[in-house]
């Protein structure tokens, strides 16, 4: 049970929800719990809530044209810009706490293909969980 709560923790953190995964998985790992299954869990729940921002992106041409739609254009094209300067590769930055779900929104936007959008968010977010279970089994308890 508690990998299935890590992963909808990792999976909310993932979209516009406040969640933190990696308290939890702090908290996980503390108790004894299997690193590999937690690290396989919060990676697994957090792509694939970015593949979910993603899907959000592919969807934003049609409404933004809006008068609700909660990003104006000159951001939008901003934010595109900015993408298309650094490419697809800025994927692997979507564990950022800030601007990361942005990051993934605008690369849906951007149509990067799912297999190189899914296989960079993964990699990102992959080695941030490896990071931050480094860094709790390091501390003597």
């Amino acid at each position: 049970m508690s990998y299935l709560t890590l992963f909808a923790t990792a999976f909310a953190a993932a979209t516009l929800l406040p969640a933190y995964s990696e308290i939890l998985l702090g908290a996980l790992v503390t108790q004894g719990l299997n690193p590999w299954w937690l690290w396989l869990s919060a990676t697994a729940g957090n792509s694939l809530g970015s593949v979910v921002n993603g899907w959000i992106g592919r969807q934003i041409e049609r409404f933004r044209d809006r008068r609700w739609f909660p990003v104006s254009e000159k951001q939008l094209q901003k934010a595109q810009d900015r993408f298309n300067r650094y490419g697809q590769w800025s994927l692997l930055l979507g564990w950022l706490p800030i601007g990361g779900d942005a990051l993934t929104v605008i690369g849906g936007l951007m149509r990067v293909p799912w297999l190189n959008f899914i296989v960079l968010v993964t990699i990102g977010k992959g080695v941030r969980y490896a990071v931050v279970l480094w860094a709790v089994q390091a501390v003597p308890q």
